[in-house]
């Protein structure tokens, strides 16, 4: 498949430009992406806010996903430039949260089970004319919600105990803006922070420099809930 302009890279994927419309996403580990786009085509059936699926190319490799073209900064840009705040940061997560769980699953037979992104942090909303989008749904899994929660704010606080950065001063407000927003929806608990701290633990994409501050980061996340 022919690709344009490169538009960024993340850890597992790069994003090339197609035309006005239409973005591909091309991982570079050969990742399979048909249940990626099984779960984006799911949630967005029940109206939750993803990019739109692309036809694919005849040519396309399994590697590929053509999605919409989303215009906007992410929640990370905006927060780096002051037009959102961590409170309002802090809400919109814990509202995105709390509509993917409660979709309900779409193989698990256990109906506690919710569909879970995984990786919902900032750099994964885009904040489009048309609201917020969530990208990036190659890790999405069903289980506890808990779980989604605790990965967020472990994310979080493992960004707030790493080198300083521009942004990095608005991390830990917006993990405690967080925590305070999911309280009412059961937050993240000691259980679901073990868990979530072994999944990360886990992820081969991570430096050994951000495994080393999980355990802090779990502290910290037990130390700014409410």
């Amino acid at each position: 498949m022919h690709t344009g302009q490169l538009l960024g890279s993340g850890r597992t994927a790069d994003v090339y430009a197609l035309d006005g419309s239409w973005v591909l996403r091309r991982y570079r580990d050969r990742t399979d992406t048909t249940e990626e786009l099984a779960v984006m085509s799911y949630v967005g059936a029940f109206g939750f806010p993803v990019p739109r699926i692309g036809p694919p190319a005849a040519d396309a490799r399994p590697t590929d996903l053509v999605l919409q073209r989303l215009t906007g900064p992410t929640l990370a840009e905006a927060l780096l430039t002051g037009r959102l705040g961590t409170a309002e940061a802090g809400a919109l997560l814990a509202r995105l949260l709390r509509e993917l769980h409660g979709i309900p699953p779409r193989v698990s037979a256990n109906p506690e089970d919710s569909v879970l992104h995984l990786e919902l942090h900032p750099e994964n909303v885009m904040l489009t004319e048309g609201g917020a989008v969530v990208i990036d749904w190659s890790t999405a899994t069903e289980g506890p919600p808990g779980l989604d929660r605790a990965m967020s704010a472990l994310t979080l606080a493992r960004a707030a105990l790493g080198p300083r950065s521009p942004a990095g001063a608005a991390v830990r407000p917006l993990l405690t803006a967080l925590l305070a927003e999911i309280a009412e929806d059961g937050g993240a608990s000691p259980a679901d922070l073990a868990l979530a701290s072994a999944r990360q633990r886990a992820n081969p994409y991570l430096t050994d420099r951000e495994r080393d501050r999980l355990d802090g980061a779990v502290d910290l996340v037990i130390g700014c809930a409410p």
